[in-house]
């Protein structure tokens, strides 16, 4: 059973459950923001020597935006549990793809009802906003199942997805250790465009690559019915291949006949327990190219772009390193300091990819001070 307060996780739910079109209030997110910064601060011992060393002490509330931020090399050599440890209802494991399985980051999940129900009202407005409550639509995912991968939060989260809105005839055609399957695959699409109803594809970056591989060397080509739409996730770190995502959107669309206009990039992370979305669907654009494309956060969540060198605020317009505070994250760190470089926008923010080189100073400073808040 979660260790979590449970006011604070009815008033996190709640936001979730109500019209997410509205912008939550600076005053109402930094009084939300409050409640869970004191509750990690009295809970993760690691984290408060942390704030400590920079400064910030328990009953002393410098405002979200000041709130230390953890760096994302934090979760793989430290378990930042807030809360009780022994109620740790579920491990995410990053893919380990960069420095193998031993270094691989871990986001402990005190409550996994909290992250079925801040995940899927989200994915539902940005991936399903023409779906009226209680309706389904039949989906391919080339996302292994949950029940073969349980370390991994994408998994979990299209488990969600799944049982949320799947209609008869969905599919999962993919496996952890084969990736795409592509008969069931083949099956599976010729069954929607046969039953001419739409479909919603889910995949990372790179399982569409396998997917088009497999298509386009057996020379097959499907149109799914009007409707279709696609999540795409993901990128190509550690991988020996990559394709730059316009050459991806336009093979899919030569595959499957699905517009680029119909894909929506996802940007979660292993270490938050929500997600961003492209508003692809929710606001079309004339301008579909992927370069202009911004990332939206769902109102419990806040980002800052920073200066990689010394992490303060860069001027608007400018590149840095992105900051997330993920109110979602009570049982762990809400504030996480990312390797991906970004550029802020009114209602969002262009990821840029990650940081070239080595890891950025005011990373690796904050890095260093937390091994030793923890080692105190």
């Amino acid at each position: 059973m979660s260790s979590l307060p449970d006011d604070l996780v009815s008033d996190l739910v709640a936001l979730a459950d109500a019209p997410l079109d509205r912008p939550l209030s600076d005053e109402r997110f930094d009084a939300l923001a409050h409640r869970v910064f004191e509750y990690q601060l009295a809970t993760n011992a690691t984290y408060r020597a942390f704030c400590a060393g920079r400064g910030v002490e328990p009953g002393a509330w410098p405002g979200w935006e000041a709130i230390p931020a953890v760096p994302t090399r934090a979760f793989k050599d430290l378990d930042l549990v807030s809360g009780d440890p022994a109620a740790v209802e579920a491990t995410f494991r990053t893919s380990g793809t960069r420095a193998g399985s031993h270094r691989r980051g871990t986001h402990h999940i005190q409550s996994m009802a909290l992250y079925r129900a801040l995940s899927l009202p989200w994915f539902r407005a940005n991936l399903l906003p023409d779906l009226a409550p209680g309706d389904r639509i039949r989906i391919i995912s080339l996302i292994p199942r949950a029940d073969t991968l349980p370390d991994s939060s994408l998994s979990t989260m299209v488990e969600f997805v799944m049982e949320d809105v799947a209609a008869s005839g969905s599919a999962t055609v993919a496996t952890p250790d084969r990736g795409v399957d592509a008969p069931a695959l083949l099956r599976a699409l010729g069954a929607a465009e046969a039953d001419g109803v739409p479909v919603l594809l889910l995949g990372t970056a790179f399982a569409f690559v396998h997917a088009v591989d497999a298509l386009t060397t057996g020379g097959h080509a499907f149109r799914l019915a009007a409707g279709s739409r696609a999540m795409e996730t993901g990128g190509f770190k550690g991988r020996s291949r990559e394709v730059p995502r316009d050459e991806l959107y336009a093979s899919i669309e030569g595959c499957v006949g699905l517009a680029p206009g119909r894909i929506v990039n996802e940007y979660g992370m292993t270490e938050l327990l929500s997600q961003f979305y492209e508003p692809t669907l929710r606001a079309p654009s004339r301008d579909t190219s992927t370069g202009s494309r911004r990332q939206i956060p769902p109102p419990w969540m806040r980002t800052r772009v920073l200066s990689p060198h010394d992490l303060s605020p860069v001027a608007p317009g400018r590149d840095g390193v992105l900051q997330h505070f993920d109110l979602g994250n009570v049982g762990s760190v809400g504030a996480v300091l990312t390797e991906d470089m970004g550029r802020a926008h009114a209602d969002g923010f262009v990821v840029l990819g990650r940081s070239p080189g080595a890891e950025p100073r005011g990373c690796s400073l904050a890095m260093e001070e937390l091994l030793e808040g923890s080692s105190a």
